[in-house]
């Protein structure tokens, strides 16, 4: 028998929404506002939520009354039942970036590694939110993707990210919250209008709703629309991806993308940034991409910056750079006790047992040392004549220029035995006849 969706906001209407998703624990992002306070409200209403609920006040350190507004947040906790956990997290805006957008990143960062599999984060997002949100989309001239503003549900963390209220008007939420006697916190920062979202909210959205009042219902019926449209979208996007993408490098076949229309591959790399987990691009940097550095001479070196990535091209390949830490030292000494050396930030070499490469008595007993390279650098290779220059070795294999002053040199005894987890000496290469170990790569750096 199908149940019947409550139409009045209560705790029955909340239990009906989250029943349809799996969850094992409950987890409300509480301000102290009103909607998230309602919000918790709800839930705590709930017999059989009441031990699986933990509320989150997270600090952005902007107000001067965070500290009081979290106290509050905690005595609500405490009344209701509820659990309460008090996060710190540095809002300070990026360049290029609003203050609104810093204090959400912020709240995001502090909150998701905080679930497991199956938890939820709610929201207290209402019909009002999402109105403004697909406004503010629209003035800034964004597509499909934007203009379905908020989604219900998404992935988040390991857990999903719900915004149960998003059909319920602010209205109802104020109703509810005066019926229910609750005490909430007005957020003065709310009332300046030099934020878009507030200048929306409180001079421009009165005026629209006495011409349409029904403003937030035909708005939210456009936005799923959209992500309708989107949701159709993304799949065949995907596979126009999928058919020039590496994942292995995370980079774009260029003649691949060429085979497209124009219309096709400005999809694909909308697609392609996205998967590389970088917000959707304006129209403006997929069209210099395009026109810059799809079309450039292959000897050509173009870079388009978006979002603090570089993307350029190298033999016949698109790449999306993220800025990676200088190595720091020119050279520095490898103990022969560790197993693991650090060569920047987010980068580190490791010595592991193999059988054939360098013999572990040579490694153990040398001096060993990390440089990085100068120029004019050469080596000698097993099964190979001569010597061979690492500029060449580089190009020959297709190493980028950017990689290549990050790869390590190994000296052993003054004497460059490896290039990196790449190459071996003839002079130190051993096959099978005694133990040997080879140097590998540990990284969270790649393309993306």
């Amino acid at each position: 028998m199908r149940l019947t969706q409550p139409t009045l906001l209560s705790p029955q209407l909340l239990e009906f929404k989250l029943t349809q998703i799996p969850y094992s624990r409950l987890f409300i992002a509480y301000s102290g506002g009103i909607d998230s306070h309602v919000l918790l409200h709800l839930c705590a209403s709930i017999d059989h939520f009441k031990g699986k609920i933990t509320a989150f006040y997270v600090n952005h350190g902007l107000q001067t009354d965070a500290e009081g507004w979290g106290l509050h947040c905690e005595q609500v906790c405490n009344n209701l039942g509820v659990k309460f956990l008090s996060l710190k997290a540095n809002a300070k805006a990026a360049p290029g970036e609003s203050p609104e957008e810093a204090a959400r990143n912020a709240r995001y960062a502090a909150l998701k590694p905080l679930l497991a599999k199956d938890d939820l984060l709610l929201l207290a997002q209402h019909s009002e939110d999402q109105l403004e949100t697909v406004l503010l989309q629209l003035f800034r001239g964004s597509g499909l993707k934007g203009l379905s503003g908020m989604p219900p549900s998404m992935a988040f963390g390991q857990g999903k990210l719900v915004r149960p209220l998003l059909d319920v008007s602010k209205n109802e939420i104020l109703d509810y919250a005066k019926t229910h006697g609750l005490n909430w916190i007005e957020d003065p920062s709310n009332r300046q209008t030099h934020f878009d979202r507030n200048f929306l909210r409180n001079d421009i959205i009165p005026l629209l709703k006495q011409r349409w009042p029904s403003l937030e219902l035909t708005v939210s019926r456009s936005a799923k629309h959209c992500a309708n449209a989107q949701s159709l979208i993304e799949p065949v996007a995907d596979a126009w991806l999928d058919a020039v993408f590496d994942k292995n490098e995370g980079s774009l076949q260029i003649n691949g993308l060429q085979s497209y229309t124009p219309l096709q591959q400005a999809v694909i790399i909308r697609q392609w940034l996205k998967r590389l987990n970088l917000k959707m691009p304006s129209e403006a940097a997929v069209e210099r991409i395009l026109n810059e550095i799809v079309v450039a001479r292959p000897d050509a070196n173009p870079v388009v910056s978006t979002q603090k990535h570089s993307i350029t091209r190298y033999r016949n390949k698109l790449y999306c750079l993220r800025p990676t830490k200088a190595v720091e030292e020119k050279s520095f000494i490898w103990s022969p006790e560790l197993e693991t050396i650090k060569i920047s930030g987010d980068e580190m070499y490791a010595i592991q047992p193999s059988t054939n490469g360098i013999s572990i008595a040579c490694w153990q007993q040398a001096n060993i040392t990390v440089r990085f390279r100068q120029g004019g650098e050469q080596i000698a290779l097993p099964n190979r004549a001569g010597r061979h220059s690492l500029k060449n070795l580089f190009q020959e294999v297709g190493i980028p220029p950017w990689e290549r002053p990050r790869i390590p040199l190994i000296y052993l005894d003054d004497i460059l035995a490896a290039v990196g987890d790449r190459w071996i000496s003839a002079a130190y290469f051993n096959v099978g006849n005694v133990p040997c170990c080879r140097i590998v790569r540990h990284s969270n750096l790649s393309s993306s």
